[in-house]
């Protein structure tokens, strides 16, 4: 039932793995091994013998033996009858399911690992924890972050663990020189405009850089509120983002 369980779920697994219990009835030199035994047959006999494995080996047995041993030739006996048994109930396994699903069922519990700068970290925590629980609570998904920035999120649900992830990468993502935004205006001053380009992060596109013409006042371009294209064009060493709308206008073929 486990193996066809996981199999069915999508889960990987090197080979599927049956198990089968063995049984022993023995009077002077006469002897009886019983395949697939019961309670009353192991209540009653003198050997519980549970082999598992896959069609290639053993995995795993154990043994109860209630008289004071049994021979190498009953002990071939037995694992061979069980080798049988676990091949025939392989087979039958496999006719309701030949094969791993491709895909790991969305029910499956699973931990989905990446990796964030160290000094990300505290975003991903914030003030007493309060980013991360806002996060877990937000996806039901539990999230652990290591000291060296790796982050798994745990959750049975493939849409909770793709939501919670890509609110870690909002958190934590970094303005990359030459790439493309759309950000939203937060503030216009007399030499340019804020504009944030994601959550928590904004950039100044100088008045220089609206449009090729001139430009003599900010608001006859943009407001606030306003969505507008960007480039990024530097990032200097204390994190400071210079934008461009004029590049980002040449780009598109504006």
């Amino acid at each position: 039932g486990t193996t066809l369980a996981l199999m069915d779920a999508g889960v990987p697994i090197k080979a599927p793995v049956a198990g089968i219990a063995m049984g022993l009835i023995k009077e002077g030199d006469d002897y009886a091994v019983l395949s697939d035994i019961v309670g009353d047959e192991d209540h009653l006999g003198d050997m519980d013998f549970k082999v598992c494995g896959t069609a290639n080996g053993i995995t795993a047995f154990q043994m109860d033996c209630k008289i004071e041993g049994v021979s190498r030739e009953i002990m071939a006996t037995a694992m061979e009858q069980a080798r049988a048994g676990r091949v025939h109930i392989l087979d039958e396994m496999l006719k309701a399911l030949p094969a791993t699903r491709d895909d790991l069922s969305p029910y499956a519990p699973r931990i989905t690992t990446l990796h964030i700068k160290q000094d990300k970290i505290r975003d991903i925590i914030g003030p007493g924890g309060k980013v991360i629980r806002s996060i877990q609570d937000a996806c039901d998904v539990r999230i652990k972050v290591d000291d060296s920035g790796r982050v798994d999120v745990a959750s049975s649900s493939q849409e909770n663990t793709d939501k919670a992830i890509q609110m870690i990468r909002e958190i934590t993502q970094e303005a990359e020189i030459g790439a493309l935004y759309v950000g939203v205006v937060k503030r216009i001053v007399d030499f340019g405009a804020f504009v944030e380009i994601f959550p928590g992060t904004d950039g100044l596109i100088h008045i220089s850089h609206l449009a090729h013409e001139r430009v003599d006042k900010v608001t006859d371009v943009l407001h606030e509120g306003d969505e507008v294209l960007v480039r990024v064009i530097d990032v200097d060493r204390s994190g400071k983002i210079r934008l461009s709308r004029k590049e980002a206008l040449d780009s598109m073929g504006a």
